[in-house]
């Protein structure tokens, strides 16, 4: 079986690659990497180099995280409507990621009247309702909107209106974090940048924040930055390009110290106090990722189906089997643009599965420590916000892990689509380097329950997550369409996206099953411009080349997917071939075995081997076959083709009692779909034209010859219209939604309406 080679995120590393060609890269930073090369064409003091600073910025995601961090410029302009000029707050707004931040994703306020809620703030806060003010303030943002800009604007932008600077950089650098989210916090800050940096204590982000920190810049006016305990960076310039230049430079300096340090404690080998236990090899630990994620997947999908990423790189290795990780693991994490994402700890399995255990052996025994673990984690959690819940508190969310760490074997992340979980694992990397760098430089510690539970229960957040679109009919579900290289199957992968499922392309042609995967890719914009198989996926869609007469060919594509999202839910089997009999009717013994072989056994197999994992998963799943009209109507010249897909017709029904309850299966049996389909090569449709008496001309375009075959068919049909692989693809997707869930051992005939084909 082939297995893929695990990749840490590609993103992470197309992001540092690039320095390789940035005329910038060969600068004076030893820890990041300056992107912003003196010849870029940007205006001083604009919006464009606003925007230009912030992707900068995020393209080094050691600097900040996806979707994390934020920067402002306040910019002189002319009000819309009195035309007098006034001083703009340009902040990135709520969502997005600077790395690919556009003009529109940036809030514009108006600077005065940002400055001017501080007195309604304080008035409410007077009152003795601080926390009630901190959330009416966010909503008061809207009334400072400048020239009717529509980008919601973020919780941080007081920290950036407040700080008396005109650019403003707030980021999420492990070093810098490190610095924060250590026991000895003011110190080293200090003993880093002296009197250039100063800390300010934790507090949640927001109005009180954004007062403390202009008060701060009032006391300390040699001072070009802040710490943020338990959060991060913010500093400042006079420039756009001095303040990025700055950025820089504090977190180079926050990650020398911090290398320093480790150095002087014992260098590599010190690093979470040493490695204590052994992964497996690479080989055999994908192999157990292969048997155990599907049981895995379902046993957090209970609520809510998730999609898998899985990570086992030497860093994350040498976390997970060391001397403190179930201490580290167990305090959680410090960055609230972490936990977030990672809740506030993982879930850490400790003892590492034996190398000379069988795969076997290890998926069972690791399954009963999940079990306990999961088990111990849902009861942790429901303490947890038990414990900290106060009286408008919303409803206690899934209480799952999102993160879990097995030593021995790496991490798991689980979100509600790829994009998320991988998002939750690039965050579970911060948080382990964060760990790592507080260790070095005088201990870890996270963030108390409490403050942890105000900002993950934060009703500003419930509100978000309310606003948020009704998931679409397969969010969270991962769909395998064999046959996707072309025609019906390749439509059929197409029409499932906008319903929110992950792709799967499977075609007998790995070059057409991944063209099929690019073009999804490219539709939706996700993916990072990769998808990848196994470990490296990292979009919604991704190719395989399979044979699915073949059952190892079968198993390692199934691997490979499980690999990549942790499970599947859904199989469509497009996949089919036509081998016409000669004049006489005879076809050869070899034909007939391949017909039979891809129009039968192939689905049986197909249905074989992923019956396991649909066991193993527990979740209700579905599968559809490919049959025909041909089926249900004999006819002469077709007869291999003919009774292969009716033994498919037997098989749907057969395999709907044999899956029964969990999986659903049924079947779509098309009518000759000749526009798109690869069994219609020009020499077929030149054979059936001539057979059926339709005048063509050897020259003719295969675009003629083929229309003609059409409406042929076509207006033997009761709605005389030509049948499309589109038409076919609307039957799928509504078989594998849950519109038709209590629909199974059915075939769906999408046939025009031959009524030779009536059921009698």
């Amino acid at each position: 079986m082939r297995f893929f080679l695990a990749m840490q995120f590609k993103m992470s590393k197309d992001a540092i690659s690039m320095s390789t060609n940035n005329p910038a890269a060969n600068s004076k930073y030893k820890h990041v990497t300056a992107h912003w090369a003196p010849t870029d064409p940007v205006a001083p003091n604009s919006v464009e180099e606003l925007i230009h600073r912030s992707n900068c910025l995020g393209t080094d995601q050691r600097i900040t995280n996806t979707g994390g961090g934020n920067t402002s410029s306040k910019i002189k302009d002319k009000d819309p409507v009195t035309g007098e000029e006034l001083e703009v707050l340009w902040v990135k707004g709520s969502g997005g990621d600077l790395r690919t931040s556009k003009k529109e994703n940036f809030s514009s306020l108006y600077q005065s009247k940002l400055l001017g809620l501080q007195k309604l703030y304080a008035s409410r806060a007077d009152k003795g309702i601080k926390s009630q003010a901190e959330d009416d303030m966010v909503a008061m943002f809207s009334h400072c909107t400048f020239n009717l800009n529509p980008r919601p604007s973020s919780i941080d932008t007081p920290l950036h209106s407040f700080i008396p600077h005109a650019h403003v950089d707030h980021t999420h650098p492990n070093a810098a974090i490190s610095v924060a989210a250590c026991a000895n916090s003011i110190e080293v800050t200090k003993a880093i940048y002296g009197d250039e940096v100063v800390h300010i204590p934790w507090m949640r982000p927001g109005f009180e924040l954004g007062l403390a920190m202009q008060e701060a810049c009032k006391q300390y006016p040699q001072a070009k930055g802040f710490i943020m305990g338990q959060h991060g960076l913010i500093n400042w310039a006079n420039t756009g390009r001095e303040c990025y230049e700055l950025t820089l430079e504090l977190i180079d300096k926050a990650a020398a110290y911090i290398e320093k340090k480790q150095e002087e404690r014992g260098g590599e080998a010190a690093i979470f106090g040493g490695s204590v236990q052994s992964a497996l090899p690479e080989e055999k630990r994908q192999q157990v990722f292969a048997e155990l994620l599907p049981w895995l997947r379902g046993q957090v999908s209970k609520k809510k189906r998730f999609i898998a990423t899985i990570q086992d790189d030497a860093k994350i290795l040498r976390f997970v089997n060391s001397k403190d990780a179930p201490r580290l693991a167990e305090l959680g994490t410090s960055c609230p643009d972490h936990f977030l994402r990672t809740k506030i700890k993982p879930l850490y399995i400790g003892k590492a599965p034996s190398a000379d255990s069988s795969v076997e052996d290890i998926v069972c025994s690791l399954k009963a420590q999940l079990t306990a673990g999961l088990e111990k984690y849902r009861a942790d959690y429901a303490a947890y916000y038990n414990a900290c819940k106060r009286p408008a508190s919303p409803a206690m969310r899934d209480p799952n892990p999102t993160v879990i760490l097995i030593a021995g074997l790496g991490m798991i992340a689980f979100g509600k689509d790829k994009s998320e979980s991988r998002v939750t694992a690039e965050f579970y990397n911060c948080a382990v380097e964060v760990m790592r760098g507080s260790e070095a430089i005088g201990g870890y510690i996270s963030l108390p329950s409490q403050e942890a539970f105000d900002i993950e229960y934060w009703a500003l957040e419930e509100a978000k997550l309310q606003r948020m679109p009704a998931d679409k009919d397969l969010a969270g579900r991962v769909a395998i369409v064999i046959g996707a290289g072309s025609g019906i199957g390749r439509e059929t992968a197409l029409r499932l996206i906008p319903e929110g499922a992950h792709i799967v392309c499977v075609d007998l042609n790995a070059a057409a099953a991944q063209s099929t995967a690019d073009e999804i890719l490219k539709k939706t914009g996700l993916g990072i411009g990769v998808s990848g198989t196994g470990i490296s996926a990292s979009g919604p869609a991704i190719g395989i080349g399979a044979d699915i007469t073949k059952r190892d060919s079968i198993r390692a594509m199934l691997d490979q997917v499980i690999l990549a999202y942790g499970g599947f839910d859904s199989i469509i089997v497009t996949a089919g071939i036509f081998v016409p009999s000669d004049t006489t009717g005879h076809i050869p013994d070899d034909k007939w075995a391949l017909t039979f072989g891809i129009n039968v056994t192939g689905s049986y197999l197909v249905a074989d081997e992923a019956s396991r994992n649909f066991r193993d998963q527990g979740l209700r799943g579905s599968m559809v076959l490919t049959t025909s009209a041909n089926a249900a109507v004999a006819k002469k010249g077709s007869i291999a083709y003919d009774t292969s897909k009716a033994a498919a017709n037997h098989l749907v029904r057969e395999l709907a009692i044999e899956l029964a309850p969990l999986v659903r299966v049924n079947g779509v049996a098309p009518a000759t779909v000749v526009q798109g389909s690869a069994m219609f090569p020009r020499d077929r449709v030149i054979g059936s034209l001539a057979k059926y008496g339709i005048a063509y001309t050897d020259d003719e375009p295969t675009d003629s010859l083929t229309t003609k075959l059409a409406q042929f068919y076509a207006d033997r049909t009761l709605t005389r219209s030509p049948i499309t692989p589109a038409d076919q693809a609307e039957a799928y997707c509504l078989l594998v939604t849950e519109k038709l869930s209590k629909t199974t051992g059915q075939i769906i005939t999408v046939d025009g309406g031959l009524h030779e084909a009536f059921l009698r």
